[in-house]
């Protein structure tokens, strides 16, 4: 029988962030997801590696210290991946005074030690390149420093390195039974009609939204821990405006929403915060969502729009701790890591909250509270590690991308731009031998070509369609039904060859 050291069950950000770091430091690790990699949440997120500036109203100040410590390590990680954002916030009156967004964006600003990015400022929206699009009623905004995150991939990346390290990863794998044998626990897996067993020294619930359901319904326990579902969702509509900077809207009810340039011809809005009350695996963006957001924007930008603007939405479900609160809003983001039961026994550890931004340290202090269980565990390493394909200073991203282009000049500059963001320095791999267009083999449009969704296939786990387009990539936004379809059929023989 298969033995490991760490069974992670959840192939999320958290999931394969402790996956990473348990794997660099010597244990053996199997890591099992239901579905794709990033199939959940972690592809369903407002894309931001931020602090979280809203959450200083509810006075989480240990939660934003550490996200702002976390930006900078994420940003020199994977710099490929993750880029500094400008963030507009045009003043309304009504709705927050001047003083407090200032006091706001000072604390901010004051709780990022060792910032590499600009600090906050006011700006004239009336004589400034921030005021195009608004209505001309805002004049006055302030802006301050973010980052933005391909999502998807920040997940891909993080099971590369585990991979990497030794770690099995195993996607469209359910684990639908777990029980203590004396010092182990024995682990049923299930692989379409497949099933195997697997012996492992601790148990990480990493499951996301499925957190409770895994441990009533595969081990056969409660929670210890009281769970809210909440739904964000998200709209894509044609490009509101022309910058290159985001917007953090203010809304009528106190919450913000988030508004930036996404895929060179869209605008990204989001996000909603609705209790779920439904199973975990339905998540549906609802129309009185999309209509909240639409709202939102119309209050700010010249452009208004519609529902029937929409280009594409998509909603994600976080797993909250219950901290009481009324407002879905106001649940707190931080995280939670329990850990049954004493000494003795093998550990499971349930992972609750937490917000993609952080996911690097949870993974620490999950290995740190498994430490009794091995204490031969070597020291943590991560934060000093760059991600696969993240191995360039982060102020040399962009630099980067001009020398690959300027190293394969056959090929369209577009093309190997994006090879560049989606895959770092592995573009080098990805592209190696290739001297035209014609090495890349079928093009399915968007500049998507056989030779990357090979790669996809060999060494990131895709196995169909919707991996690729809305994972892997964003093609999905830019590929016709029928280049769809193309994409499904090849994908569908070259799988096949591949298992």
């Amino acid at each position: 029988m298969e033995t490991c050291d760490l069974l992670i069950v959840g192939g999320g950000i958290n999931g394969a962030g402790i996956a990473r770091d348990a794997a660099g430091r010597g244990l053996r690790v199997v890591l099992v997801e239901q579905g794709d990699l990033a199939c959940g949440t972690s592809s369903a997120s407002s894309k931001l590696i931020h602090g979280g500036l809203r959450y200083l109203e509810q006075l989480e100040f240990r939660l934003v210290a550490e996200s702002l410590a976390e930006r900078e390590i994420l940003l020199r990680a994977a710099p490929h991946l993750i880029r500094p954002l400008r963030f507009l916030m045009p003043h309304a009156r009504e709705l927050r005074p001047a003083w407090m967004v200032r006091t706001g964006l000072f604390l901010y600003d004051a709780l990022a030690l060792r910032q590499t990015l600009p600090s906050s400022a006011a700006v004239d929206l009336t004589a400034s390149g921030f005021g195009e699009g608004l209505s001309p009623r805002y004049r006055k905004g302030y802006v301050y420093s973010d980052c933005w995150v391909d999502d998807a991939r920040l997940v891909i990346a993080n099971a590369r390195a585990a991979a990497e390290a030794g770690a099995g990863i195993y996607p469209r794998t359910k684990c639908v039974a777990a029980e203590r044998s004396g010092r182990v626990w024995r682990v049923r897996l299930r692989r379409e009609h497949n099933e195997r067993e697997i012996e492992a020294r601790a148990l990480v619930n990493a499951a996301g939204p499925f957190v409770a359901e895994f441990l009533a319904h595969a081990v056969r326990t409660p929670s210890p821990a009281r769970v809210r579902l909440v739904q964000g969702s998200h709209i894509v509509v044609p490009r509101l405006y022309a910058g290159e900077h985001a917007c953090i809207l203010q809304n009528d009810d106190r919450r913000v929403v988030f508004a930036y340039p996404y895929e060179q011809h869209y605008t990204l809005v989001g996000t909603t915060d609705v209790e779920h009350r439904g199973e975990p695996a339905f998540c549906r963006v609802a129309p009185h969502e999309i209509a909240y957001l639409c709202r939102a924007v119309n209050r700010y930008f010249s452009r208004q729009v519609q529902p029937s603007d929409v280009r594409w939405s998509y909603c994600g479900l976080r797993a909250l701790v219950d901290d009481g609160s009324g407002d879905p809003s106001k649940i707190t983001r931080d995280y939670l890591l329990t850990v049954e039961p004493d000494m003795g026994e093998p550990p499971l550890l349930s992972v609750y909250g937490g917000k993609i931004t952080t996911y690097r340290r949870l993974a620490e202090r999950a290995l740190d509270k498994l430490r009794p269980w091995f204490p031969d565990l070597a020291p943590a390493w991560t934060a000093g590690a760059a991600l696969p394909g993240g191995d360039i200073p982060a102020a040399q991203a962009a630099s980067f991308a001009d020398g690959l282009c300027a190293g394969y000049q056959g090929l369209p500059r577009d093309l190997v731009q994006g090879l560049a963001r989606r895959h770092g320095t592995r573009a080098e791999v990805l592209l190696k031998g290739v001297q035209g267009v014609a090495d890349l083999g079928l093009h399915f449009g968007a500049d998507l070509y056989a030779r990357e969704v090979d790669y996809f296939i060999s060494h990131e786990w895709a196995r169909d369609a919707d991996d690729v387009l809305w994972r892997r990539t964003k093609a999905g936004l830019h590929l016709s039904e029928q280049q769809q379809v193309e994409l499904f059929r090849y994908m569908s023989g070259r799988v096949v060859e591949a298992l």
